[in-house]
């Protein structure tokens, strides 16, 4: 009896040992599946060849090629300067003279331009090393930031801005509508918050074209609000971000108990200052979310911003991204990894900062109060 005793506690035990050893495994499996697509895009952030063809997870070391002549001539003229990063390969670098013609000397690869090896005037034989092409690991972030061609920090500025006012205008109509629906009794209300939550089962491409052609006539009469500007595109967002943000609301603001309303009108108050002095402060959290969820959402969009904004200029960050991939012969997916990474800080800051309003926000208008 003993001896079946303790071989039942040596197979629990064992059951446990297994169970503890798979559940591990498969959080370990989450946590790299989780974190594997950061690593990937910081490793390609950092690869200074540009090239997803040699792209690992710990990114190669910066190499120096260096460049050499093959025929017998006399240079002629050096474009760019020592120190220079050439954003392109074939990017000219010097002119040497061969038998009365004129030959252009470019780089092999990106890099920066390091240890010219001559000088307007001097003769260069064939096979002499004439400069090198060096490289390092943030080279991406270098020529992300101070490209001349490509305005990185207006795309970012941009959509800052656009992402910041969309957030504000959609917590602020959308909680008077939230209100609105719960606590005001009305002819219409039930279809009409039935309504607002079928629209949003159709996806924003349904309507495109719509969109475009309604900005397309607004723009005729209000400039500001037409295509290819910053504030039709803020209007089309905020129309867009009604529907499910006044229903998570509209739960929150149920929570809240009618008896601040009724004291409130008992003492003088009317409806807005009810609102705004009493429920408003209250609802705090489901505000930020919402906030928040509009911030991240807006800033993450491409398909409305590419076909809305036509100029370089009024682009937002994913559409000036898209650029850096969308050339079948010149795609720099190093930059593209590194506009990634940058991108992805504000939204990072936001969450890090706020995470504990998040958690409350979407928790307790669950629960009535």
């Amino acid at each position: 009896m003993s001896n079946s005793k303790t071989t039942q506690r040596l197979s629990r035990k064992q059951t446990d040992l297994i169970s503890l050893i798979i559940q591990l495994t498969i959080l370990v499996g989450a946590v790299i599946f989780a974190l594997f697509p950061i690593v990937w895009i910081v490793s390609a952030a950092l690869n200074p060849s540009q090239s997803m063809s040699t792209q690992s997870v710990i990114p190669p070391v910066p190499e120096t090629r260096v460049v050499t002549f093959d025929k017998t001539g006399t240079v002629v003229d050096i474009v760019l300067e020592e120190g220079t990063r050439v954003e392109l390969s074939a990017e000219l670098i010097m002119l040497i003279e061969v038998d009365g013609v004129t030959e252009e000397i470019r780089s092999p690869k990106n890099g920066y331009v390091r240890n010219y090896r001559v000088s307007v005037g001097d003769t260069v034989n064939a096979g002499d090393e004439i400069f090198d092409i060096g490289s390092s690991l943030l080279i991406n972030f270098d020529t992300l930031l101070t490209s001349e061609r490509q305005p990185f920090m207006r795309w970012l500025f941009n959509t800052v801005i656009v992402a910041s006012i969309t957030s504000v205008l959609t917590v602020m109509i959308t909680a008077l509508s939230a209100y609105s629906f719960s606590r005001f009794r009305f002819k219409g209300r039930d279809g009409l918050l039935v309504f607002i939550l079928l629209v949003q089962v159709f996806p924003n491409l349904l309507a495109m074209i719509a969109i475009y052609l309604m900005l397309q006539q607004i723009g005729n009469y209000f400039p500001l609000l037409g295509l290819n500007t910053m504030g039709g595109l803020i209007l089309v967002y905020v129309g867009g971000a009604m529907g499910i943000n006044i229903w998570l609301m509209k739960g929150f603001f149920d929570s809240v108990p009618r008896d601040i309303d009724e004291s409130a009108l008992v003492d003088g108050a009317n409806h807005w200052q009810t609102y705004w002095l009493l429920i408003f402060p209250l609802v705090r959290p489901i505000l930020i979310v919402v906030g928040i969820l509009s911030f991240v959402g807006t800033f993450n969009e491409f398909v409305l911003a590419r076909v809305l904004l036509r100029d370089k200029e009024s682009w937002t960050l994913m559409v000036g991204l898209w650029g850096y991939i969308s050339d079948s012969f010149a795609r720099d997916w190093g930059v593209f990894a590194a506009g990634a990474v940058i991108g992805a800080i504000p939204t990072l800051i936001i969450y890090l900062t706020l995470q504990d309003q998040i958690v409350g926000g979407l928790t307790q208008g669950s629960v009535k109060g």
